[in-house]
């Protein structure tokens, strides 16, 4: 096999004059701006104290959203990043808005992968931050102003309690250095009276401080061992009145935490209670927020009621200090939902907020184009969102896929809709009445031979018998699908498969290739799959599969495209790959600004080939003929990107889809 590596070096005097004009282009760093699907994980609110219909949110992501209706739309504020490395992976779980000076802001993050973060202050309502030395790479859990002295906070990290006396600028800890008890803090709560008396709440019990730190008390009478305390109330008029929510239940303490004991009405299966919420209209009204849906006491806990469905997570609850009845819930997977009503019903408020993870991003080609999004991680809330005006509007398709993942999404000849699954793959159909839902079509059916003996005049005669295996549901999770010709091509964690009746059977199986290929592409006679190892290419409709030879350099592949002309384009590790002769010899584009690829797709009003990273927030464009390329910043990591009348759209991994402003 024949490498070409594309250096300075390179001695053909040809592929010199092509590459001696390889663009670094960089376009306007504008940030994208995001379409939807509408919804995704919203973690924390805050509200303008002069104003309450002006809400903060904030994300998963680093992003803080912002409304000036009372959450009715939502619009994309700042991001905040301890990290700019690390963008998408720090959690906003905590905001808070100086009462004397509203547009002073205190935001608390965490980084979901490992345990780091900061304390943030911002002095324009949230439009830039800037990090507080003292607790930077903090993962801060917990966040709490002192409403009898605003210029006192504190805050609970997984290393102990720090506490501010000048709004924030300074911070030092109050919790013993090191102590193997008051650490992992993931509630707070301040006396309305007494700045110095302080609740804190760990992963393991509570406690309490009088002194503001100098001695602390452990506050567990009543409360189950090792239960994980999420939220803390201390009753604004009756500060002797406590609830605390843990994985063990709600409890409720009249003497300041001397002892607790633990309010009935809530199903032990409800144990993650993640906040709790005292009404201002009405002090014996509080509602607790579970993994398992809203609860709502009217009689200061003696008895509880369930206003939502069980299976709704809610991370944080917004109680209208002017409107009786209004509250907002920010929850896993369904944004925002709001009520009018003390929480008897409730709608989805998520206009202008997507925290979306998109695991597959189709153009449609046959028919009225259409923008096709497959989502993962949010069960029956996710499925695949479809929009007819560019990303404007979308309607969910979920019926029949019953909560699963959509990894793959793919359009056949005719304009069938195929979606590669984490449970299979389902075809879209229209039913009589125009309604559409997804069908399952995975059943493998494997062809195989075997030696079957018989005597002839005493004589042993062995000769070989084709014979099929019952057909069985193939259940596996489909990572890629290509079925664009008459042979459907699927990659899944079984191995490869495909169909010649139009998805009604599939084939194959690891004796067709390794487990767990990513990528796959096909062309008029000819298929390619590829897995983070190696690829493999077949030539007889996937009868048969072969080894390809790759550069020994490669490392770890992640996409596989076939473009117009035929020229085979892999995505790695280390940057993008081209063959120009089904994979005899190859081009390694080593010149481009980054390498880690994950997606590679055509644009087809420009033939340019589109690449795109997890890794980094810019999109590659690249001319197929001549390799030179133009940088174009999103602002966003991308999974994969694609073109639809001459515009540009892209999916990412927290973020939902996002196009060019």
């Amino acid at each position: 096999m024949k490498v070409w590596v594309v250096t300075r070096r390179f001695s053909l005097l040809t592929l010199l004059a092509v590459f001696a004009c390889f663009s670094q282009a960089q376009s306007a760093p504008d940030r994208w701006r995001t379409l939807g699907p509408d919804g995704g994980d919203a973690r924390s609110f805050a509200a303008d104290p002069a104003n309450p219909e002006h809400l903060y949110l904030g994300g998963t992501t680093g992003w803080i959203y912002e409304s000036q209706d009372g959450g009715q739309r939502w619009h994309r504020l700042s991001r905040i990043s301890a990290d700019p490395a690390s963008l998408d992976t720090f959690i906003v779980d905590h905001l808070i808005v100086d009462p004397d000076i509203p547009q002073r802001m205190y935001a608390a993050i965490w980084r979901g992968d490992q345990p780091d973060g900061g304390f943030f202050i911002s002095e324009d309502s949230g439009h830039s931050w800037r990090e507080i030395a003292d607790l930077a790479g903090q993962s801060i859990r917990s966040l709490a102003q002192s409403s009898a002295d605003p210029r006192v906070l504190v805050a609970g990290t997984l290393q102990g309690v720090f506490r501010s006396e000048d709004r924030g600028l300074h911070w030092r800890p109050i919790s013993p250095v090191g102590s193997r008890e008051i650490h992992e803090v993931e509630s707070l709560a301040i006396d309305p009276r007494d700045p110095d008396v302080i609740y804190v709440g760990t992963w393991h019990l509570p406690w309490k401080t009088s002194d503001g730190g100098k001695s602390w008390k452990n506050i567990k009478r009543g409360v189950i061992d090792d239960s994980d305390v999420f939220s803390i109330v201390i009753d604004p008029k009756q500060a002797k009145t406590v609830y605390i929510s843990a994985c063990s239940g709600i409890y409720k303490s009249e003497s300041a935490g001397e002892l607790f004991h633990k309010v009935q009405g809530i199903p032990s299966t409800a144990r993650r209670t993640r906040v709790l919420r005292q009404d201002p209209h009405n002090r014996a009204v509080v509602y607790a927020g579970t993994t398992e849906g809203l609860y709502r006491t009217e009689d200061a806990g003696r008895t509880w009621k369930l206003l939502t469905s069980s299976d709704l997570i809610i991370n944080d609850v917004y109680l209208d200090p002017t409107r009786p009845g209004r509250l907002l819930l920010a929850t896993d997977r369904g944004g925002v939902l709001a009520s009018d009503n003390n929480g008897r019903f409730f709608i989805a408020s998520n206009s202008g907020f997507s925290s979306r993870k998109v695991g597959a991003l189709l153009v449609t080609r046959h028919g009225s184009p259409l923008l096709m999004a497959g989502i993962v991680n949010d069960k029956t809330l996710g499925g695949v969102f479809e929009s007819s005006n560019h990303g404007a509007d979308w309607t969910q398709i979920a019926e029949g896929l019953d909560g699963r993942d959509v990894f793959a999404l793919g359009e056949a000849s005719d304009g069938t809709i195929v979606a590669g699954t984490s449970h299979g793959i389902f075809i879209l159909q229209q039913a009589v009445g125009g309604a559409v839902r997804w069908q399952m079509y995975s059943d493998i059916v494997n062809h195989g031979s075997r030696i079957v003996s018989t005597r002839v005049n005493g004589k042993r005669i062995d000769r070989m018998q084709e014979f099929t295996l019952p057909a069985r549901e193939l259940s596996a999770k489909v990572a890629a699908l290509d079925v664009s010709t008459d042979t459907w091509l699927a990659a899944t964690e079984e191995g490869l498969f495909t169909s010649v009746d139009e998805g009604k059977s599939w084939q194959g199986g690891v004796g067709y290739g390794a487990e767990a290929y990513e990528s796959v592409a096909v062309t008029a006679g000819w298929m390619v799959a590829v897995r983070r190892e190696g690829a493999v290419y077949s030539t007889d409709r996937g009868a048969h599969w072969e080894p390809m030879a790759l550069p020994a350099r490669i490392r770890t592949i992640h996409a596989a495209m076939i473009a117009p002309s035929g020229d085979l384009w892999i995505g790695a590790g280390d940057g993008v790959y081209v063959s120009r002769n089904r994979g005899k010899s190859w081009f390694w584009l080593d010149r481009l600004p980054f390498h880690f690829m994950d997606d590679l797709s055509i644009d087809p009003s420009t033939g340019k080939v589109l690449a795109g990273s997890r890794l980094d927030t810019r999109m590659l464009v690249i001319d197929e003929k001549t390799f030179t390329h133009t940088t174009v910043q999103t602002g966003y990591p991308l999974y994969r990107v694609r073109a639809l009348d001459g515009r540009w759209f892209a999916a990412t991994m927290q973020n939902g889809i996002i196009t060019p402003q």
